[in-house]
């Protein structure tokens, strides 16, 4: 079968252009973390600051290990970059909704926290399994942005899932040995 291509359309794109794209986008990405940050916040309290802890640290290990492969931040790649931390937040939105269903089932806090997490965890590393094997695919079989987009998404898979499920259990967990809490605002 062949089939003759006919060039629709070409552009070029300048380097400031590109600069420019760059530059909103993490732009975008700061406004979109702090923004981010402020919803956790506001809405979980102190488990949200522990969830933005975990943002901030996972934001640092992405960088740092993007750092240490000389990988460098590309427009796909902050596209992954803020898909990531969509993903991480979504795990301390799970968890947290869990553990506050927990509590209006009657659990104790310590309980609510435990299962909360446990169930959480299941359905955060579910989700992310899937991600990794698209990010695998794309890794592989894609060619230079979408590459670039896919590595940085693997990064932040792992990440975000150690800072979401990790992470963020230990400091409430060092909370609640240090405080005892019998209620808990989430």
């Amino acid at each position: 079968l062949q089939v003759t291509l006919k060039v629709v359309e070409e552009s070029t794109i300048g380097s400031e252009l590109g600069k420019d794209s760059i530059r909103a986008g993490i732009t975008a990405s700061i406004i979109a973390v702090v923004l981010v940050v402020l919803f956790m916040l506001v809405t979980y309290g102190r488990f949200g600051l522990y969830a933005d802890w975990a943002v901030v640290i996972n934001v640092v290990v992405i960088m740092g290990v993007l750092a240490l492969i000389n990988g460098t931040l590309t427009l796909p790649g902050i596209a992954g970059f803020v898909l990531t931390i969509g993903t991480a937040v979504d795990a301390n939105v799970l968890i947290n909704e869990r553990i506050r269903e927990e509590r209006r089932r009657g659990r104790s806090v310590i309980q609510s926290v435990d299962l909360g997490y446990k169930e959480a965890s299941r359905t955060i590393f579910e989700a992310n399994i899937t991600h990794a094997i698209s990010g695998v695919i794309m890794a592989f079989v894609g060619t230079g942005p979408v590459q670039g987009f896919a590595i940085v998404l693997l990064i932040g898979i792992c990440t975000s899932v150690f800072t979401a499920v990790t992470f963020t259990r230990m400091l409430v967990v060092l909370w609640l040995r240090k405080n005892r809490p019998q209620t808990i605002n989430i």
